[in-house]
């Protein structure tokens, strides 16, 4: 059951031609549509029609009334009639799996609930009896109240499919089981799209459903002074947060996370909302992060540029999950979790599928970074949405003033898995040379703040700030 446009017909005509494949007997019976209509959907997708029976009923019927020259009314038509007509072509094709298109026109005809749910009751105990598969189509809005009811009651099984258009973007749709008798079905919203070759439906992902055992050793990024802020690294299995300002480099850090991995051997998922192959990449020999040398070899890196505006967010979990089950990723990376945010329909269910999602990587023995920025540059930042309870660890990055220059500051604020430094060191990216991580910065405060003060005599075992090439030296903040 759905409205208009929502993908009835090419669900049913999949139904059709599954069964043809099977070597079944398949019938299309339609009220409302003809032949060429119904090829030329079947085309569009690349399909043909040979082998399935399609019979117009209405046009059967006016062969029928041959004293009428003129095009009738539907509920001219005597039900008892139609379905007569109905039943004896099955009898004669002997289909095990049928399509009626539509309720809708049966309706009409019918008028009142009662003789409606008569002939739906009497087409059911005839096609139970010919052991066949039968799929009713049918608008949402089809006919006087109450008779709609009629057809779910009756029915084994009822699927409602839904289209929602957003304010911009691709319009989105969506399944639901409403019914399903003897079935332990999966129950909620499932997304779907009508692709080129037939509707591909994402199931709503359930983590409890894939637990996976694994050893749950540490993650290095390559950097000893990073890994040396998080305690000896990541955890496999665990989720990580980096939060920043723009600029700030936080897409930096998890290409570095990325190279470490691959030269582990290990296989990797990237997701990029913000920007494309060609400017990540560029960015990525900017800084000596060997990536272009893996695109490749596809069955290492996987890279997937996703445009949020034309893809629903189960069709998104379905890529993620692509490369964990069938290109064995053991690090995920999602670039970022603003772009994903604007994949949703509704803000307010972002974390209930980032909650899933990051538990079926967790239960999968994946890694998985997630990039999130951040307003503001210097002092208090804010998030669009606040997420960083869900992650295992979050690293935070910000700007500050020193010497004339602005600084990066790194710091971790959180990680469950084990100890971390409670300091705060200096990051500097630099051009050839790639990512450069200073000491604990402990003769200063308020470096979070934007602006800080040398608190100490500056001659404690506190490192002074990063030089611009990337070595340790220099003075300290006056």
């Amino acid at each position: 059951q759905g409205d208009p446009g929502t993908g009835k017909t090419t669900l049913a005509l999949q139904f059709l031609l599954e069964g043809l494949k099977q070597g079944e007997k398949v019938l299309f019976i339609t009220l409302s549509e003809t032949h060429d209509e119904l090829a030329a959907v079947a085309q569009s997708h690349g399909w043909s029609l040979d082998g399935v029976h399609v019979f117009e009923l209405s046009a059967a019927q006016q062969n029928r009334s041959a004293e009428q020259n003129t095009l009738f009314h539907p509920s001219e038509v005597e039900l008892n009639e139609v379905t007569q007509v109905l039943l004896d072509e099955v009898e004669r094709v002997g289909p095990s799996r049928v399509v009626l298109d539509s309720l809708s026109e049966l309706r009409l005809l019918a008028q009142n609930a009662l003789r409606f749910r008569r002939q739906i009751l009497a087409l059911k105990q005839h096609f139970v009896g010919k052991k066949s598969t039968v799929m009713l189509l049918d608008d949402r809005n089809g006919g006087p109240s109450g008779l709609e009811a009629e057809a779910h009651t009756v029915a084994h099984g009822v699927m409602e499919l839904e289209q929602l258009t957003p304010e911009y973007g691709a319009e989105r749709r969506r399944l639901r089981i409403a019914k399903l008798r003897g079935v332990s079905f999966r129950g909620g919203y499932h997304d779907m799209q009508i692709l080129h070759g037939g509707l591909q439906v994402y199931p709503r992902l359930v983590a409890h459903e894939h637990r996976n055992g694994f050893v749950r050793n540490l993650v290095s990024s390559g950097v000893p002074e990073l890994d040396a802020l998080l305690g000896g690294g990541i955890a496999r299995g665990t989720s990580l947060l980096i939060m920043g300002p723009a600029g700030s480099g936080k897409s930096t850090l998890s290409m570095q996370y990325v190279c470490s991995a691959l030269e582990r051997g290990e296989n990797v998922g990237m997701f990029l909302f913000d920007e494309g192959l060609e400017t990540m990449l560029a960015r990525a020999d900017g800084v000596k992060i060997s990536l272009r040398k893996w695109i490749d070899n596809k069955k290492q890196l996987t890279v997937r540029q996703i445009d949020p505006a034309e893809m629903p967010p189960g069709a998104f979990v379905s890529h993620v999950r692509d490369a964990v089950e069938n290109h064995n990723a053991k690090l995920i990376i999602i670039d970022s979790l603003n772009g994903y945010m604007n994949a949703m329909p509704e803000e307010r269910y972002l974390t209930l599928h980032m909650h899933e999602l990051l538990a079926y990587l967790a239960q999968r023995g994946v890694m998985t970074i997630l990039v999130m920025a951040q307003h503001g540059l210097m002092g208090k930042m804010e998030s669009q949405v606040d997420i960083s309870y869900l992650s295992d660890s979050v690293l935070l990055l910000r700007y500050f003033e020193a010497q004339g220059h602005i600084r990066l500051a790194l710091s971790v604020v959180k990680k469950r898995t084990g100890p971390h430094e409670r300091t705060i060191r200096e990051m500097m990216i630099v051009p050839d040379k790639g990512i450069r991580v200073g000491e604990p910065l402990i003769d200063f405060q308020g470096i979070l703040t934007g602006v800080p003060t040398l608190v100490g005599n500056g001659n404690g075992k506190s490192a002074p700030l990063l030089k611009p090439h990337g070595g340790s030296g220099g003075q300290g903040v006056p």
